[in-house]
């Protein structure tokens, strides 16, 4: 038992330092210093920061301790009606994505802009907007919230996936967090309003969408 306890405090420890890292390097404050050493090519920040990212967490997963102790496995039809609410997340998920811009998002738009002479310092390593759209006028981070209800359902459930779904969880509310202090810095009084009137995670108010002309 000591063993897996060990286990689980070197998985949570190692996800609470990549969260860390991660997070600093999203922070203006980092953007802003890299910015005043090398200009304009911050435009390629963000795309190197998407490309760190992934090959962190793969190399992540590939050296975590895996305590294989089941929590739970569901027999027939139960594995199957759990797949039904992974399935309706994964099609929010994608809904999500229709409202942002995907582009911008992995750090291609920057490039581009940088190539045809375009681009602004001012706007670090990205092209923020404030478009309240579609499912972000009922929860104000529906990418997290879709890729948590993903991750949650599933018919399988043991030690090593139960510690990172939690560790995944936490890193999502706490980024948001983050995010949004990024956001009402860049947006001000519209993103305050926004963010008093719609819930950060879960629809709450389904019935009553966040009023776009509000903004």
């Amino acid at each position: 038992m000591t063993g897996i306890a060990v286990d689980v405090f070197i998985i949570i420890s190692l996800f609470a330092l990549f969260g860390y890292i991660h997070s600093l390097l999203a922070s203006n404050k980092i953007k802003r210093l890299s910015a005043s050493y090398i200009g304009n090519y911050i435009a390629f920040y963000r795309l190197i920061y998407n490309i760190i990212s992934i090959l962190t967490v793969y190399f992540l997963f590939k050296i975590l301790p895996r305590p294989h102790i089941t929590i739970y496995d569901l027999k027939y039809p139960y594995d199957f009606i759990i797949l039904i609410p992974q399935y309706l997340s994964l099609i929010g998920f994608i809904w999500s994505l229709r409202f942002i811009n995907v582009k911008e998002f992995l750090g291609i738009n920057q490039i581009e802009r940088w190539f045809n002479d375009k681009y602004n310092i001012n706007e670090l390593d990205e092209n923020l907007t404030l478009r309240i759209r579609g499912v972000y006028r009922f929860m104000r981070h529906p990418i997290y919230f879709f890729s948590m209800m993903f991750l949650l359902f599933r018919p399988v459930m043991d030690l090593f996936y139960l510690t990172c779904l939690i560790c995944i969880i936490i890193y999502f509310c706490i980024g948001s967090y983050y995010e949004e202090k990024r956001l009402v810095e860049k947006f001000g009084e519209d993103y305050i309003k926004y963010r008093k009137a719609v819930p950060r995670f879960f629809p709450l108010k389904f019935f009553k969408p966040y009023k776009v002309e509000n903004i």
